[in-house]
């Protein structure tokens, strides 16, 4: 085992040692694997960042209870015990009282109200689901709607369903745009690999003869493009951070003028683990590529 550890070691050194050697050529080959991996893994960010705006957005995945106007407090207790044993979210219970004195205080409404004989609005909840699929919404919907002294239970169940359509087409889209991405990475490492093997054609020969294994040439080579990758994914992941931060300021001022406290979600470090991950594999895959080739060709 510890001579595993020990040659592994060795190969990861000899991967550094290269591309140290290079570091303009490590550089351009790191910044064109960081925009490839850009592209894609910044749609990912944008539609979570847009799926996160869906949900801030004012009612759009609230469900709104409408009691009867009569309903007593025992027909009121069994909606608030329905919600306390079906619903996983949040949900609070807005009085008549407190619905007619916030309508009261909206500009212009004042005068109105105070001209009503009686106070016309329901006692209401407003229910905010944990699961905010369409599918989960309008499930409760229909049985919100079921229960006694319930008058009205309002979805904008059209308006979720066409974003989360938007959003399954966007996640669809980025998916083809990052397998098409992972395609050219591979290709740039094959031929990044390709090019060193070929640089130490001779000394692979060498080291041939004097009984070096397949596996003892082809490690370095192997660490060399999962390096490339995982530094590439980093660079990416450095690039959309950079995105974000410009863009930070102007959309929270847009979002304050829209009445939103919105903001643009930066990157988690699982994010650009996951990246520098990617990139790595991708990297591995095609250096395993290019070099078997190289030595295929060369026997």
């Amino acid at each position: 085992m510890n001579t595993w550890l020990r040659q592994h070691l060795a190969a990861f050194r000899r991967a550094l040692r290269r591309l140290w050697a290079a570091p303009l050529n490590t550089l351009l080959s790191l910044l064109v694997i960081g925009i490839t991996m850009t592209l894609p893994a910044a749609g990912y960010v944008f539609l979570d960042n847009l799926k996160t705006l869906g949900k801030s957005a004012a009612g759009v995945q609230q469900i709104s209870i409408f009691m009867q106007t009569g309903a007593s407090a025992d027909v009121v207790k069994g909606v608030e015990q329905h919600l306390e044993d079906k619903v996983p979210g949040q949900w609070h219970f807005v009085p008549r009282e407190t619905a007619l004195n916030r309508l009261k205080s909206t500009e212009g409404m004042a005068e109105i109200v105070a001209s009503l004989p009686r106070n016309p609005l329901p006692d209401a909840f407003i229910v905010e689901p944990r699961d905010a699929s369409p599918e989960t919404l309008e499930a409760l919907r229909e049985s919100f709607a079921s229960q006694p002294g319930v008058a009205h239970v309002q979805l904008d169940s059209a308006w979720i369903k066409r974003f989360d359509a938007f959003l399954r087409l966007g996640k669809l889209a980025v998916s083809l745009l990052a397998a098409i991405f992972a395609a050219g990475l591979t290709a740039v490492t094959f031929n990044t690999i390709r090019l060193q093997v070929l640089a130490q054609a001779d000394e692979i020969q060498v080291a041939r003869l004097i009984g070096a294994t397949d596996a003892f040439i082809r490690r370095p080579f192997y660490y060399s493009g999962a390096l490339q990758g995982a530094l590439g994914g980093l660079a990416a992941g450095l690039i959309i951070s950079l995105g974000i931060r410009a863009l930070a300021t102007p959309v929270a001022e847009l979002a304050s003028l829209y009445g939103s406290a919105f903001a643009l979600q930066g990157l988690s470090p699982q994010f650009f683990a996951l990246l520098a991950g990617i990139g790595a594999g991708l990297g591995w895959l095609g250096a395993q590529l290019s070099v078997s080739m190289a030595l295929h060709q060369m026997e």
